[in-house]
């Protein structure tokens, strides 16, 4: 007999609640990663944005209020930024991983700190 689930989905006992997906793609990975850093990859994941630097420590503000910071910034491996979007009393993190494996490459994301499900 299973025993009862009693934690809600994506709830974490210090992240709050969080979501991650990864895929496979045929692509390079550097292509990947120059796609999802472009004006139009950023739109697609983080929505329309001011001209971003990626750069450990940059702050920016969105059209739409949300502010977020560059916390670790690894060319074509990884980023790290807290994103705040108006009106959240806290902020979040979104995390992006482009890693390649053999002529294919993973992009994984993954985002913590949520404030609900």
């Amino acid at each position: 007999m299973l025993k009862e689930y009693k934690q809600e989905l994506c709830l974490t006992r210090d992240a709050r609640f969080q979501i991650g997906a990864r895929r496979t793609f045929s692509i390079d990975h550097e292509d990947a990663w120059s796609l999802l850093t472009s004006k139009i990859g950023i739109a697609i994941w983080l929505g329309e944005s001011p001209d971003i630097q990626f750069a450990r420590g940059h702050n920016y503000q969105f059209s739409d209020g949300t502010i977020e910071q560059i916390q670790v910034f690894k060319l074509n491996s990884h980023l790290r930024i807290t994103w705040q979007p108006l009106g959240w009393r806290r902020s979040s993190t979104i995390q992006l991983r482009v890693i390649p494996r053999g002529h294919k490459t993973v992009i994984a994301f993954h985002q913590e700190h949520l404030p609900d499900s």
